[in-house]
């Protein structure tokens, strides 16, 4: 049996990923602990096989201002916590980065991750990412193994992010722009099974999982629009008004560019897609999300 700690209690991907492991109770043992106020320094972890560090802030536009508290929180206390693992025999520390440690889509310049990109963030919620990963690291060895999971957009039923909020859109407006992008996204269940698949297997170094079909913001749009009986009229005519905003809008370039990783750097010897793209559409309600 794999003893598992999740460091991140209640959270988003932590809650998921532990029920998920909780369908095989034979086979996984799992916890949670709270990051706040020095919770997590008072578990037993000689017990644990892996723990997963999922305890962050998120990405949300935050004001410089706010910087100082991102690395404290997404470098400091995961370099810490997996200090903590390793001097107390744990085999294995899997830690939530970012694919955004490459580059946050700020334009309409398209964004296209291969293995030869080298990371390179333009905000200091990608740089806190990836210092974290450096330090991480730096604390691996034989006997102490580190897995970082840098995953695009992560999405699934409960998670107030953009994609249900597009959803809500798709049930008001009455037209969109025709502008076809891709853009890689990860539902919570591939992410979960993932995961799952790096504990088992004891795997270590840094991993890019994403669903098995990109994302096109047109064709979800549609999708919503025809699963809530909702007419929409999608055309070209409103293209260039896209490019016109996303020099001024944010949210636009976040929207429409093409942004995502290439497919082989998501391929393993194993299979973690659980659900398909289109099938995952389904299990969003945009409007208890938007409540």
């Amino acid at each position: 049996m794999k003893h598992i700690l999740i460091t991140g209690a209640n959270s988003f991907v932590g809650t998921n990923i532990e029920k998920w492991l909780m369908k095989e109770p034979e086979v996984f043992a799992v916890d949670t602990v709270d990051t706040m106020n020095d919770a997590w320094k008072q578990v037993d972890y000689t017990k644990y096989d892996a723990v997963f560090h999922v305890a962050g802030i998120a990405h949300v536009d935050p004001k410089p201002e706010m910087a100082p508290l991102y690395y404290k929180v997404n470098r400091d206390l995961a370099i810490e916590v997996a200090q903590w693992a390793k001097e107390h025999g744990v085999k294995q520390f899997i830690y939530m980065s970012s694919r955004i440690v490459y580059h946050a889509s700020k334009d309409m310049k398209p964004n296209v991750t291969t293995p030869d990109t080298v990371p390179n963030p333009n905000d200091f919620y990608g740089d806190s990412k990836l210092q974290a990963e450096k330090g991480l690291n730096e604390l691996a060895c034989d006997t102490f193994k580190v897995a970082i999971i840098r995953p695009p957009m992560i999405y699934g039923p409960g998670n107030k992010g953009n994609l249900p909020r597009l959803a809500w859109l798709a049930q008001k407006t009455q037209v969109f722009p025709a502008w076809h992008n891709k853009r890689s996204m990860l539902h919570v269940l591939n992410l979960a099974e993932f995961v799952k698949q790096l504990i088992v297997r004891e795997m270590a170094g840094t991993f890019y999982p994403q669903n098995a079909e990109y994302a096109d913001t047109v064709e979800i749009v549609r999708c919503f629009a025809k699963e809530h009986g909702h007419k929409i009229w999608i055309t070209k005519l409103l293209n260039p008004f896209v490019w016109l905003g996303s020099f001024f809008l944010p949210p636009i370039p976040k929207m429409f560019s093409d942004s995502y990783y290439v497919q082989e750097m998501s391929q393993y010897d194993f299979d973690y897609q659980v659900i398909s793209f289109e099938e995952s559409l389904k299990g969003l309600d945009a409007r208890k999300t938007m409540r």
